[in-house]
């Protein structure tokens, strides 16, 4: 018997934000995000430092400042909605004191030898599902009761649904293209899991 080392890379790249929002009270931010490119955190931003910030170096060598500029508003403006929305929702499940949690994740994936893209883009309350996008009909459902009023609001908005698709089908991609390319060594360093394989001597 001999043992052959062989190396496996995956040709499938993603593109992931995640936002969370807690209940104030706790030795923890009330609001953070966290973009992640092949689940390697990339950018960085809390209710705290009120600023969004690099977390590699790569993404910081290949941007301009506007960049951080930009995405510094988007997470202000997405930390007033989130801190609305944990007072909602808690509502809606009938809490009226402790920690809990609302959580948003949405981005994309994307396989650089098939070329087969997909979307993602779902909600959460104290890690539970709460509303998630079907991308095959490009409409909100929502696995608990407390979910059908909110996806039922977000649905209504055809406007805001073509956004989300066009979004998740083609920005995001073309971003996660690019980042790619920014982290490339980096990142194809990180997706060769090592596999060993036994092989009879013949």
């Amino acid at each position: 018997m001999i043992l052959m080392e062989v190396f496996v890379s995956t040709a499938s790249h993603s593109l992931k934000y995640l936002y969370t929002a807690v209940t104030a009270g706790i030795d923890f931010p009330e609001f953070t995000t966290v973009g992640l490119v092949d689940d390697e955190p990339f950018t960085y931003y809390d209710s705290n430092i009120r600023r969004e910030i690099p977390k590699t170096e790569w993404i910081k060598k290949n941007v301009e400042e506007d960049y951080w500029d930009k995405n510094s508003d988007i997470s202000i403006r997405a930390q007033q909605t989130f801190k609305a929305n944990i007072g909602i929702l808690m509502e809606r499940f009938k809490h009226t004191q402790g920690v809990h949690t609302v959580q948003y994740m949405y981005g994309c994936e994307w396989d650089d030898e098939t070329g087969n893209t997909t979307g993602f883009d779902q909600y959460g309350y104290d890690g539970e599902d709460f509303i998630t996008l079907d991308t095959e009909t490009w409409s909100y459902i929502a696995p608990v009761q407390e979910g059908f009023l909110s996806a039922g609001k977000l649905n209504h908005h055809r406007d805001d649904l073509e956004y989300n698709k066009r979004y998740l089908t083609q920005e995001c991609v073309d971003w996660l293209k690019k980042y790619v390319s920014y982290g490339k060594s980096t990142l194809e360093r990180r997706v060769k899991p090592q596999v060993s394989l036994l092989q009879k001597d013949t």
